[in-house]
């Protein structure tokens, strides 16, 4: 009777941190903007792709995959609500850990996907050739839900050893590979230009501005976690779970609606809305909806 009760009373649904729930607040108030905004732009890029689905561009497997992933962690933003103040149900605390599971992993492995599809076509054009069947992307795609339902298993069994330095690592190494990547493809565009190639200035223009909102995107959401989680042991525990984890994740978990803005903003016009009524008011928003590199455009 005496070990039920106290197995009843480890399980919190603040995860351990019912006196210090700000940090996690903060994060689910910051999701809030990916269920009010986020979910239907998502839905909106997953419309947009399946009606451009005849002339796909490149990224589109990644870019479809990335935004109903983003779709389905956003829908899980007020069952975390009810489960805090109603339910406080431990399985459907397991449900959103694994949703928070594959946040985790497919925003940043299907982001890099998309800056190497990209850093193929414009610094490897002859190799990008070879492997533009959709036979490859449609192999990667499988490669990283596989990798995602594995890890989001993982954070709901619990109990596994430094199981949160794997998150760590992820994120260090898909930041790294993501300002490499994007780096080298605007030198490369960069380089791209000289004499007798006027023709080919409003194409890189374009390619720069599409690679310049990628690197926007990393910044802003990828930055925070990478510069505070590696300092984990400079933590006290309770002060890292419950303030410096929820808040790097935050800006992590908002990206599901700014990624799908971003690629919203890059189009001419949106699908079921009026000419002119797609903003492009920031200028790393800016840019084409392609994501063919300029040498491969006609």
């Amino acid at each position: 009777m005496a070990a039920g009760n106290v197995t009843a009373k480890a399980f919190s649904v603040f995860d351990g941190c019912d006196s210090q729930a700000e940090g996690i607040l903060f994060d689910l108030t910051l999701q809030c903007v990916n269920v009010v905004v986020g979910i239907p732009a998502n839905i909106l890029v997953i419309a947009v792709l399946v009606r451009n689905r005849r002339e796909p561009a490149t990224s589109d497997i990644y870019l479809g995959s990335l935004a109903f992933t983003d779709a389905y962690f956003g829908s899980m933003t007020p069952v975390s609500f009810l489960n805090l103040y109603l339910w406080r149900s431990k399985e459907v605390w397991s449900a959103l850990k694994f949703s928070y599971g594959v946040k985790d992993t497919s925003g940043p492995l299907f982001l890099s996907c998309i800056c190497l599809d990209r850093f193929l076509a414009v610094v490897f054009p002859l190799a990008f050739g070879r492997l533009r069947p959709v036979k490859y992307r449609l192999g990667l795609s499988a490669l990283v839900f596989a990798l995602t339902l594995v890890y989001s298993a993982g954070k709901v069994a619990g109990g596994l050893a430094d199981f949160e330095k794997v998150f760590t690592g992820e994120i260090l190494a898909a930041f790294a590979w993501m300002v490499v990547c994007n780096g080298s493809i605007l030198w490369a565009l960069k380089k791209s230009g000289g004499v007798g190639k006027d023709d080919m200035r409003p194409m890189k223009r374009k390619a720069f501005k599409i690679v310049l909102s990628i690197l926007c995107v990393v910044v802003v959401n990828y930055l925070p976690p990478v510069a505070l989680f590696p300092f984990e042991d400079y933590y006290s525990p309770d002060v890292f779970r419950c303030y410096v984890q929820p808040v790097g994740f935050a800006f992590l978990n908002v990206s599901s609606t700014i990624q799908p803005l971003v690629y919203l903003s890059r189009l001419e016009k949106a699908p079921f809305l009026p000419v002119g009524r797609v903003p492009k008011r920031c200028p790393c928003l800016a840019g084409d909806p392609d994501n063919t590199p300029p040498a491969q455009n006609p």
